[in-house]
């Protein structure tokens, strides 16, 4: 059963409405034989941030690699602000302002911390990007010089996590970047993302710590079974029983 996205179309028109920053439309997807994805559905307007929750192997993590390109759908659609990039490759993507912050804090390990965010960040831009990630991240910058192999697992989600600001991406996927770390690098983490989201990026999270991310996000979907179950606000799942109806792990 699937609530319909009302948010969406709410408020009076002032003008014509920016195209979403994402809009799946109908995917199905998954690995060789396996189909994890079925006829999914979702929107992630400009400027917005959407939470994506559900129980462990809900097919989560398969629908962001989808959206950046990692998978190749079997059916439907990917939109980026419009334009159809079902079968544009990763760095094309990319390209149109699409950054995925993968599980399992992606960093060069045998870099330096330095390294790390000279390969992330656009080209010709290295010096601002250190600096901007320093600023935000300030363990960062007493790092520079250390491979990452040697940072703890929060600062190596931090150097993960600055692809996020450096590239200054418009559309950013977020996927269980809290975790394995400890509540106060959490919390840091959080107050991170919503600095991205000051920036104007739409973002599109999936976190353990569902209620931080619902707490966060203007939008809400519940994916079960490769499927959508719910979409509409944050509130409207968190009701009742609803949030329990619809996430519980049964």
């Amino acid at each position: 059963m699937t609530a319909g996205h009302s948010a969406l179309g709410e408020g009076a028109a002032t003008g014509p409405a920016p195209a979403p920053a994402l809009e799946v439309a109908g995917l199905h997807a998954g690995y060789g034989a396996v189909t994890v994805l079925r006829d999914v559905s979702i929107t992630v307007p400009s400027g917005s941030v959407t939470a994506l929750i559900g129980p462990n192997g809900a097919g989560k993590s398969t629908l962001l690699r989808t959206i950046a390109g990692l998978v190749a759908p079997t059916e439907g659609s990917v939109r980026l602000w419009g334009e159809d990039v079902t079968r544009h490759r990763t760095t094309q993507r990319a390209r149109r302002g699409l950054c995925l912050i993968p599980e399992g804090r992606a960093v060069y390990r045998s870099l330096t911390v330095k390294e790390n965010l000279t390969l992330q960040a656009r080209p010709g831009a290295a010096p601002m990007a250190i600096e901007q990630a320093c600023s935000i991240f300030p363990v960062l910058g007493r790092r520079l010089e250390q491979r990452a192999s040697t940072l703890s697992g929060g600062e190596q989600q931090m150097l993960a996590l600055s692809a996020a600001y450096v590239r200054d991406p418009k559309l950013v996927l977020v996927d269980e970047a809290s975790q394995g770390l400890a509540p106060i690098v959490v919390d840091a983490i959080f107050e991170f993302l919503k600095q991205v989201a000051e920036r104007d990026a739409a973002l599109l999270i999936v976190d353990q710590y569902v209620t931080k991310a619902l707490g966060m996000a203007d939008y809400a979907y519940v994916l079960r079974q490769g499927a959508i179950g719910f979409a509409g606000s944050p509130q409207e799942l968190l009701q009742g029983d609803v949030f329990e109806h619809y996430v519980g792990t049964g």
